[in-house]
């Protein structure tokens, strides 16, 4: 039980409404309703111009001057150090996702798919069309534009920042995943392989990675009336 000190025994708990949709925020809501987990992911190749929407929605630019001048995302991040990059694992091999040029830059032409999943885990297989890796580059956290927060120093404090920035990018595409259909996965990483062949500085760290596909047993494609160039899969 929790302790309470002599004022706060007079208040009494306050009941809330069940959250109801009232429209406000219809599909914020919806897709709150339905984020969840899903480990188990169909091979199914994601069509280019969703997995443009996805990664805008992890952590493109939604405004063209956020602050200090610096293109603001839809990830917040410590002082605006922007010091999360999403390596884009894929069939034909790793991109790294450059949000103000709205392009895939050619990072490894190797497909390293089964790196972003835990060493030895069994029951779990590297069929998802799309692994995200979530990198630090902690110069950007010491050296930043933004405010110069003398906690940015500290080993510890970046790592607190890092990590919550980290999770902020991962929570926005579990919503994404849940308002379209997508199945999404948090989890961790062949940390030590993935630095390796991603070839990464000193100062860059792999975290976590995240799986996105198709659910499983979900039959998806697009219908030949409505497919265009854009809907290349990948």
């Amino acid at each position: 039980m929790i302790a309470l000190n002599a004022d706060a025994r007079t208040f009494r708990p306050l009941p809330l409404p069940s959250p109801v949709n009232d429209g406000t925020g219809s599909c914020l809501f919806t897709a709150l309703e339905r984020r969840r987990t899903t480990r188990h992911i169909s091979a199914a190749a994601l069509p280019l111009q969703l997995m443009s929407n996805l990664l805008w929605a992890a952590c493109g630019v939604n405004r063209k001057t956020g602050p200090l001048r610096v293109p603001g995302r839809t990830a917040a991040s410590a002082s605006n150090s922007q010091e999360i990059d999403l390596y884009v694992a894929l069939r034909d091999g790793v991109y790294l996702y450059s949000a103000v040029n709205n392009l895939l830059e050619p990072i490894v032409a190797r497909d390293l798919r089964v790196g972003g999943l835990t060493p030895r885990q069994t029951g779990i297989d590297a069929s998802a069309p799309v692994q995200l890796i979530y990198v630090v580059d902690v110069h950007r956290l010491t050296d930043t534009t933004g405010f110069q927060e003398p906690g940015l120093q500290d080993p510890e404090i970046q790592k607190s920042y890092y990590y919550v920035d980290t999770g902020l990018i991962a929570g926005n595409v579990y919503l994404f995943a849940a308002a379209n259909g997508l199945a999404a996965w948090f989890h961790n990483c062949d940390k030590p392989g993935l630095a390796m062949h991603l070839g990464l500085r000193a100062e860059q760290r792999v975290l976590f990675a995240q799986s996105i596909g198709y659910p499983e047993k979900v039959e998806c494609s697009l219908s030949s009336a409505t497919a265009t160039d854009s809907d290349q899969r990948l």
